[in-house]
């Protein structure tokens, strides 16, 4: 859980607009010789998107270990010792119950606060019709090239933005925007999953048109994900056969969490020893009602269903409004 793992501290993630990159690029190229040695002339544009600027200024407190007399009139010399003697039979034992309290009082605090922003989030969407999903899944399952496939086959007809999500690296958005889409990274540092805070500060890059669909590339990971709404449309799971049909089982949290499971690299299935029916059914037993489609975003196998589902999604009255 992040109070346990240390990434609920979210001030370092980094929002980096790919666009605003390359414009910044451009215009320090195209800047006299003379202006190149300016201060600052040469900083990365990425970081003078995402710079942390804030007005306020942070107190910071001081041990003050040293000997000071006091000033007053009459001076004085009593002595500090105690010197009766502590004696009690009694035993200090202090179990893990208050820690384990402490923790719980502070994840659910963290929790609070994130809902809060997501309902936020979730009705700046509704105001603007805007569908957002969020993607979730082990590392390597697929999702970035699932949005490539998406953005390919259905960009001209559907108006797709995406915001990723990875701790280092702008690999993923790069690959995005080579599809053309308008693509903002979410970089989180330590942390393993995204929430509710960076993801309105990305769609304030982003600036999603009206009657769109956002997608949020969410962490490779099936754990702190599942906890954390960011106020998106629906949560959308997506597992590589090559993962092992016992995934929702060993992840019940993440699969409970899901409205849609894309069982991807079908196309693999016949070199691998993964029975279907089996993940379908753990799948199930966790989560009753959740879909399940089988895909290819590689050989584009399945994906109709796929593209089908979230038109559905997007349409007036559809389920992300039911």
């Amino acid at each position: 859980m992040c109070t346990t793992c240390g990434c609920s501290n979210t001030q370092g993630a980094a929002v980096t607009d790919l666009d605003a990159e390359e414009a910044a690029k451009s215009q320090a190229q195209a800047q006299a010789p003379q202006e190149a040695g300016a201060i600052g002339a040469h900083e990365p544009a990425y970081r003078r998107v995402t710079e942390h600027e804030h007005g306020h200024t942070h107190p910071h407190g001081h041990l003050h270990s040293h000997d000071h007399a006091h000033s007053n009139d009459a001076p004085h010399s009593h002595d500090h010792a105690h010197p009766h003697e502590h004696v009690h039979d009694h035993d200090h034992k202090h179990g893990h119950d208050s820690e384990r309290g402490t923790s719980i009082t502070l994840e659910q605090d963290i929790l609070a606060k994130n809902q809060l922003l997501a309902e936020r989030n979730r009705g700046w969407l509704a105001g603007r019709s805007i569908l957002a999903l969020n993607l979730m899944s082990s590392p390597g399952a697929g999702k970035t090239t699932l949005l490539e496939r998406t953005i390919h086959d259905l960009g001209e007809t559907l108006p797709l933005t995406v915001i990723e999500g990875d701790q280092a690296t702008l690999n993923d958005a790069q690959r995005i925007r080579a599809t053309g889409a308008r693509v903002v990274q979410i970089n989180t540092g330590t942390g393993c999953h995204l929430d509710a805070e960076m993801a309105s500060r990305a769609l304030t890059q982003l600036d999603p048109p009206m009657h769109s669909v956002v997608m949020i590339e969410n962490v490779g990971n099936l754990v702190c994900p599942a906890l954390f709404d960011l106020g998106e449309g629906a949560k959308v799971l997506i597992l590589s056969v090559t993962e092992g049909e016992d995934k929702p089982i060993k992840y019940p949290h993440m699969f409970r969490a899901c409205s849609l499971l894309l069982l991807n690299k079908i196309d693999l299935l016949p070199h691998l020893r993964f029975d279907v029916e089996q993940c379908v059914g753990y799948a199930r037993r966790v989560n009753p009602g959740i879909e399940i489609l089988q895909v290819s975003a590689q050989s584009g196998e399945g994906m109709d269903a796929w593209y089908t589902w979230l038109c559905a999604m997007r349409a007036p009255g559809g389920r992300a409004e039911s």
